[in-house]
């Protein structure tokens, strides 16, 4: 199962062909985003000169994709991995963490072209569909 990031659907919607060569090459395996995600793709249509469009499409992403909730026990893998970062000095900004604890919760790999930055998380398998 996959988590996708909001980077990889952002370049999905803009017709990126080797995201969506990815994305058709994975056809088969189940693919969900986070609530965060969502909640990106809602601020950033809002605030986009293509208001209207740009809600619609993001509101279809979440109909296509399952929307995963955040749990106790996202929060609970939060709470650990922030701690854990914090004292070795990697701090990620709280809305990445939870999409990372997601993924960790739930075993599923994330998909992201921000590899360097959630590669700092222990226990997280990363790939980046957006690199030929």
């Amino acid at each position: 199962m996959y988590l996708i990031d909001t980077d990889i659907i952002i370049y999905a919607l803009k017709g990126e062909a080797w995201v969506l060569e990815e994305f058709r090459r994975h056809s088969a395996h189940p693919k969900a985003i986070s609530i965060i995600t969502y909640g990106e793709l809602l601020f950033g249509a809002l605030k986009s000169e293509r208001r209207e469009e740009n809600l619609a499409r993001a509101r279809r992403t979440g109909e296509l994709f399952q929307v995963v909730e955040v749990t106790r026990a996202v929060i609970e893998t939060f709470a650990s991995l922030k701690a854990s970062l914090g004292k070795s000095g990697a701090v990620l900004d709280d809305f990445d963490l939870v999409i990372a604890a997601t993924a960790i919760t739930l075993g599923y790999k994330l998909v992201t072209n921000n590899e360097r930055h959630f590669r700092r998380v222990p226990g997280l398998e990363v790939e980046n569909w957006a690199k030929p």
